[in-house]
């Protein structure tokens, strides 16, 4: 199920181009709506706001517009981050209708059976590697989930896998991601602690390859599965 609506007031944007740093001196953030073709609408919002609503929407859930007397629904298209102190900058909406099948990008995680938030090999004392934090689905706007999980259960002993066929996706969605990507792998801890000293590189630098030598493994060369940056 969705959570419930997002709701965000723009106001219009006269400013463009370079000056809109002195916009981002006053704690507002330019942003685009971009709709169906027509002219796209510049507008602007507190910062604060604007941050908010973009952790609560990411890129998986519409968010209702209200600008210059209309209402959009949109999803976030685009989100620009400054990369030093990774302070908002711009964002990008795309309206969308109530009947056009969009896609998006839905964060994944696991299930778990008994609430304890471990999976039976980590219980086990090994470790699980997450291949892919978020897949890309096609849905109705209103059929768009926050999360789609995965059974943990699964994920037993060392070599273990999930997949993202083995997604629990509801009725009305279809995962647009290749469905023989890794989602998590179960590794032991020694392993990667001699690979470590070997290498004699950052335990993340280890686990990161090890996710990326199962992928090339799996996939004969193919496209990687190693896991995704955040979306910044």
């Amino acid at each position: 199920m969705a959570q419930e609506s997002i709701t965000l007031t723009l106001e219009l944007r006269t400013v463009t181009g370079k000056a809109v740093k002195h916009l981002r001196a006053q704690g507002k953030i330019p942003a685009v709506i971009h709709d169906h073709g027509r002219p796209s609408i510049s507008v602007e919002a507190d910062g604060m706001m604007l941050l908010k609503v973009y952790r609560q929407a990411g890129k998986h859930h519409p968010v209702i517009l209200k600008a210059n007397g209309n209402t959009y629904t949109a999803m976030i298209k685009t989100a620009e981050f400054e990369p030093r102190k990774h302070r908002l900058n711009h964002i990008v909406f795309n309206a969308v209708t109530a009947d056009q099948v969009v896609e998006a990008e839905i964060p994944v995680e696991a299930k778990y059976a008994d609430g304890s938030e471990a999976t039976p090999a980590e219980k086990a004392g090994l470790i699980v590697l997450n291949n892919l934090e978020s897949v890309v689905v096609e849905a109705l706007p209103s059929d768009l989930p926050d999360v789609v999980y995965f059974d943990a259960e699964k994920l037993v002993q060392i070599g273990d896998q999930v997949y993202v066929s083995d997604l629990l996706v509801p009725a009305k969605v279809k995962v647009i991601t290749e469905s023989g990507k890794a989602l998590a792998t179960v590794y032991e801890p020694s392993a990667l602690a001699a690979a470590n000293d070997a290498a004699g590189g950052t335990e993340e630098e280890v686990e990161a390859e090890a996710v990326e030598t199962v992928s090339t493994s799996e996939e004969g060369g193919g496209e990687s599965t190693e896991p995704e940056a955040k979306s910044a």
